[in-house]
């Protein structure tokens, strides 16, 4: 059981109310009814008795609140004091992002900036084509990268976000002027290739190396940076794949932007070296985990 999903049934076994605790906790009703049955599924037996007029504990549920409110109070005494050890350390870390990307994870880092005020936080960009080198080189400490990252060194933290992707072509491109693509166009199209040595799972979010019916997806010149990626597509000699978001950051004459309406949405968490014990990386982890929790359980 979730420390979460510990707080939605303490609330409720204090409230008796399903609106009342989902007011409390800044969540929505059904999701604390979800939470509940989840619960009681897992221990088999009923915790509340509902009619359509009260709410109240079982004797399962009365036993439940006594063991748990004690421990939940511990719990959250620790965590609160981990916090304020947090926020008295001091020392540079340093978080790369990609573009625009850094400005849709800003919420993440003005809190830990409020969070822990006497960290210097330093902010650099990373190459799109060689985004887990400078992790791995340490002259990064946190990554936002999109995934999948599947890297034995590399320590994956929650989904910040998801994007849907499109496609950079030359306007004279004799697919510019669709309304969108699918994948299986991929095949008609030359995208670039790396340079670098980025891991192929990654590398196939945006640029599969098949079609879904399995028709090889051309690749073009060499690239080794975002830069040469957009020359080459306004050049006219290949088209490139990104997050939605790039149309809106990178707009430049004689490039137009595609939507992929059969690609999965791509997906953005932040990443650490595994082996890496800096205090820091833990504090700013934990505030966007924090962060994921509070977009999981805002209203819809």
């Amino acid at each position: 059981m979730e420390l979460r999903d510990i707080e939605i049934f303490l609330t409720l076994a204090e409230e008796l109310h399903f609106g009342r605790t989902a007011q409390r906790l800044h969540v929505t009703p059904s999701r604390v009814s979800h939470v509940i049955k989840k619960q009681e599924r897992q221990i088999g037996t009923a915790l509340f008795e509902r009619t359509s007029r009260t709410v109240r504990l079982t004797p399962a549920g009365e036993r439940l609140y006594l063991s748990l409110r004690p421990a939940y109070q511990q719990m959250t005494d620790a965590i609160e004091e981990a916090s304020a050890a947090v926020r008295d350390v001091s020392g540079t870390l340093t978080l790369g992002t990609i573009g625009i990307q850094g400005w849709m994870v800003d919420h993440v880092i003005n809190e830990f900036r409020t969070r822990c005020p006497a960290v210097d936080l330093s902010h650099r960009d990373l190459n799109t084509v060689d985004p887990l080198t400078p992790l791995r080189a340490g002259e990064v400490d946190v990554a936002h990268v999109w995934l999948p990252v599947r890297e034995p060194d590399i320590t994956v933290g929650r989904i910040t976000h998801t994007s849907p992707i499109i496609v950079a072509m030359a306007a004279d491109h004799p697919y510019a002027a669709r309304e969108s693509i699918g994948l299986e166009d991929f095949g008609d199209l030359t995208f670039v290739a790396h340079e670098s040595p980025i891991p192929a799972s990654m590398e196939e979010t945006f640029q599969p190396f098949r079609t879904p019916s399995g028709r090889l997806v051309p690749r073009g010149p060499l690239v080794a940076t975002w830069d040469d990626e957009l020359k080459a597509v306004t050049d006219g000699h290949a088209v490139i794949a990104a997050a939605a978001e790039a149309a809106e950051f990178y707009s430049r004459p004689g490039l137009v932007w595609v939507p992929v309406r059969d690609a999965p949405r791509c997906q953005w968490a932040f990443v650490w070296r595994t082996a890496d014990q800096n205090p820091l990386i833990r504090a700013f982890t934990a505030v966007a985990a924090d962060a994921a929790d509070a977009v999981a359980d805002r209203p819809a």
